[in-house]
């Protein structure tokens, strides 16, 4: 494996730190991803795996979501020792590109939102999607955030309105990181408020 597994997985959590600390901060994962190109098995991106090395280790958890779940998550146990689990017990979500509709709703519905006494044990979804860019599709509002800032994340469903649900008790909550087929990363921490452009369009009416 070419990639150095102590000063690209710190780049790596670098970029993620920052993309966290700054919502809507797009962060490219491209020179690390190369990395692992020709070198990884896994039915998944190089930029999931990447994560996945930064991320995981003996003492966590982890789920898959996708039509070779068992394979990634066996490549993963591999790869980090970490232990895969039911959703509900998952300390990390990872949902893969073919996971299939209804699936970020869904692991956003199991994912453990953590107790206002411990909500840092709360779960982390990780999800690969389509096209990540700077756009006006979401408006992101929060910590963070100056004032406002809109993003386009090519992902269909009712995410947004499950995620709203999910993390209406603060601090309890879960926390979504998004990656595209061009390695670029997206945090949205729980703390980010997310308001579609179509709803914004129907404050501006109204």
């Amino acid at each position: 494996m070419k990639l150095d597994v102590v000063h690209d997985l710190q780049a790596v959590y670098r970029k993620l730190v920052d993309s966290t600390s700054r919502p809507g901060l797009i962060s490219d994962l491209g020179k690390e991803a190369a990395l692992l190109d020709g070198e990884k098995t896994a039915a998944c991106s190089s930029s999931i795996l990447l994560l996945a090395l930064t991320l995981l280790d003996p003492v966590v958890t982890f789920k898959v979501y996708g039509s070779e779940a068992e394979a990634v998550e066996k490549e993963i146990n591999q790869l980090t020792f970490a232990k895969a689990v039911q959703a509900d017990q998952a300390d990390y979500l990872i949902l893969l590109q073919d996971a299939g509709a209804g699936s970020m709703e869904d692991a956003i519905e199991n994912a453990n939102p953590g107790t206002f006494v411990n909500p840092h044990k709360s779960a982390t979804i990780i999800a690969e999607t389509g096209a990540i860019t700077a756009g006006d599709n979401l408006l992101l509002k929060g910590p963070g955030i100056q004032t406002s800032t809109g993003i386009s994340i090519d992902l269909t469903g009712n995410w947004i309105e499950r995620r709203s649900e999910k993390n209406k008790e603060f601090p309890t909550g879960v926390d979504l990181v998004f990656v595209d087929r061009n390695h670029q990363l997206l945090s949205l921490p729980r703390t980010t408020q997310i308001t579609e452009s179509r709803e914004v369009e129907k404050e501006w009416v109204m």
